[in-house]
């Protein structure tokens, strides 16, 4: 009885939700609000906004005034080929820089983002292309075989641009679109209205075919509550982030690139599949704080490295965990075992974050 009066005594939840209050204004871009306040001068230019590196060993890093000229550069170069408001441009990457880039030029032009998965065949793609009227593609080597399979299956398809090693026949190379936009002086991010459409994010197709979901920039409001909750509170001094979440679902987007960078806060990238030990040198590695960990990667890691901290110096101090059950035993390991009483939530495609815990206040 005494610990539960203890536990009640905790619990701060009431108290918060009494003076939670929505403030969603009139014209909101997220472009603007994820890099462009950062980059300018009275910002965090200098400060680290991805860390990326992949499973071959290349490293990169930026610093929010960096990744701000790289997405000026593209911005420009979509004016430039007539890329409209409203138009729709795939960006079919994995973690990287580029798609981070992508995702915001495409956002600072007002036209709509379509993320889709380097893992989709061909046909997953077709159908994605076609559904969403895509004028333009942004591909990497693992997607790009695909993209060129079908890309005369695309009436509205006007261009393929390449990233990396990746090459294709009548594509231009990301270098090649930026470098014709260097001497182009940057513009301000188009004024978009809160509710104008940002994204365009497929479900799964569980029950029919995959639908897109039609995501505005005002989203961003929706989902800052439950993000900083179930990182208790993020964002603290320090914080740094990673999640193995690809950034063309949902919980990628919306539970890991975006909001860190929203609070202008230093987001690890990492390209490659995901491997537990391999995982936890990258966190220790990067002094990651707060991560995002499907109950999938938590259990091949609980098998792997059942006593992490013996092994591993993390700096943890927010889990949080969706996308099926996490069950007792993963809960008690994480808890026991990295130290950190983790946060579950639940979700969806259309609405990301529903509902979720924040053991640090309830």
């Amino acid at each position: 009885m005494r610990q539960r009066d203890k536990h009640r005594m905790q619990d701060h939840y009431q108290e918060h939700y009494d003076r939670w209050h929505w403030q969603v204004p009139e014209h909101f871009n997220i472009a603007e609000a994820c890099v462009r306040r950062w980059a300018a001068a009275d910002g965090r230019p200098n400060a680290v906004a991805i860390i990326w590196e992949d499973e071959n060993g290349a490293r990169e890093r930026v610093t929010y005034g960096a990744l701000g000229e790289q997405v000026d550069r593209l911005a420009a170069a979509f004016r430039a080929r007539g890329i409209q408001p409203g138009d729709r441009i795939a960006i079919c990457l994995p973690q990287r820089i580029e798609t981070a880039v992508a995702l915001l030029a495409t956002f600072q032009v007002g036209a709509v983002a379509v993320p889709l998965t380097v893992l989709f065949g061909p046909d997953a793609l077709e159908y994605r292309l076609n559904h969403a009227e895509c004028k333009w593609v942004f591909c990497d080597p693992a997607s790009a075989p695909h993209i060129d399979a079908v890309r005369a299956r695309i009436p509205t398809l006007q261009q393929v641009v390449t990233c990396a090693s990746a090459t294709l026949e009548h594509a231009l190379h990301w270098e090649t679109l930026l470098a014709s936009a260097s001497g182009e002086p940057p513009s301000a991010p188009m004024r978009t209205r809160s509710d104008d459409a940002a994204l365009v994010i497929y479900t799964s197709g569980t029950t029919g075919p995959p639908k897109g979901a039609l995501i505005p920039h005002r989203a961003m409001f929706g989902n800052l509550s439950g993000f900083t909750y179930s990182h208790n509170q993020f964002p603290q001094p320090g914080d740094v982030f990673w999640s193995p979440a690809d950034w063309a679902w949902t919980g990628g987007l919306w539970d890991a690139l975006l909001p860190t960078l929203y609070f202008g806060h230093t987001l690890v990238g990492y390209r490659g599949r995901f491997d537990p030990e391999r995982a936890l040198s990258l966190m220790e590695r990067y002094g990651v704080t707060c991560t995002f960990l499907f109950p999938t990667a938590l259990k091949m890691m609980m098998k792997a490295v059942p006593k992490p901290r013996e092994r591993y110096q993390l700096r943890l101090r927010s889990i949080m965990s969706a996308g099926e059950s996490v069950g007792e035993t993963v809960f008690n390991w994480t808890r026991d075992e990295i130290g950190v009483t983790l946060n579950e939530m639940f979700g969806q495609t259309e609405l990301n974050y529903v509902v979720g815990n924040c053991a640090a206040l309830w």
